[in-house]
């Protein structure tokens, strides 16, 4: 690749990124999306000296675009590290070795929707926020209100919560949503995920109740009143204040075991009521987490494989 071709390659995924986290309206596929990325990645890997500020490498997402409140972040909310591999699995796993020569890992379902996060205070529901540019989100608190799989009260009364997940249109619904656009003429959405993030980030929180969304909560972001020491049991904690998670989340030791988990979890995708675009491989142990540390954009205790 030649450093012009390499320069419009930027401005290409510049185009679909906005399209994509800040419009909500994809013009290509993921598969198609990811596939530039890695040339991108493999081009600037070879040219480390052609890699500027605006190669969507350095970012997390896009630049917001919105007439919601900002909300800025106290933790950042960065996304994974993609693998499309098994060599680059066991190649994040010899990474990890270094730190434990045992790593255990939890591997769950990737959920194909939008991030958010949410806030709790003595245990009511205070302020939710789209991911925004990681740094900076959109303050949604009044259309997730509307999501019925939200507590809005805990069934304890923790002094300070954030969490993390994403939300989504069930497949059902999403099936519901097309044929009714269908029936009066509309343009219909091109797949789940859109449908979930236009619904979201409506101005009338009517509109986004009549969208029947829900939420898989992912993780444990702050929190004042527990000590947590792994991340299934801060799941397991989650469960008990009344969020619905992820709905799987087994820890293994053997590394193969996470591997077949992995190509199980995509098997067993037509048996779900949501879309997944992968599976998400984290270390397990909290303390661990933080030896291992993140780069600016990504966490290096997690990968996400891309089906």
């Amino acid at each position: 690749m030649q450093q012009n071709e390499y320069r419009q390659l930027v401005e290409r995924l510049n185009h679909y990124s906005k399209l994509y986290y800040t419009l909500d309206a994809p013009e290509i596929s993921d598969f198609e999306y990811d596939s530039l990325m890695q040339q991108l990645k493999a081009a600037e890997a070879e040219h480390p000296d052609w890699v500027t500020a605006d190669s969507p490498t350095q970012r997390v997402g896009d630049a917001i675009y919105t007439t919601f409140e900002k909300v800025t972040h106290t933790v950042q909310m960065g996304s994974l590290q993609d693998v499309f591999s098994e060599e680059e699995l066991w190649a994040f796993h010899e990474r990890c070795l270094l730190y434990d020569p045992a790593p255990a890992y939890t591997v769950e379902p990737k959920i194909d929707g939008l991030s958010v996060s949410l806030e709790y205070r003595d245990g009511l529901f205070v302020r939710g926020s789209t991911r925004g540019n990681g740094l900076i989100g959109e303050d949604v608190t009044l259309n997730l209100l509307t999501i019925a799989d939200i507590p809005k009260k805990l069934t304890r009364p923790l002094p300070y919560l954030e969490v993390r997940g994403e939300v989504y249109m069930p497949l059902s619904v999403f099936q519901e949503l097309v044929t009714h656009q269908l029936e009066n003429e509309e343009e219909p959405f091109k797949n789940p995920r859109n449908a979930a993030a236009g619904g979201l980030r409506q101005k009338d929180p009517k509109v986004t109740a009549e969208r029947k969304l829900s939420i898989f909560v992912f993780n444990v972001q702050q929190i004042e009143g527990e000590t947590l020491t792994t991340h299934d049991g801060s799941l397991d904690l989650l469960r008990e204040l009344g969020f619905k998670v992820i709905p799987s989340y087994p820890v293994f030791t053997d590394f193969q075991q996470v591997v077949e988990e992995i190509h199980s979890i995509d098997a067993r995708r037509g048996e779900n009521d949501f879309d997944i675009d992968g599976a998400v491989v984290k270390i397990n142990d909290l303390a661990l987490r933080e030896q291992i540390g993140s780069t600016v954009k990504f966490p290096r205790w997690a990968v996400a494989f891309k089906y």
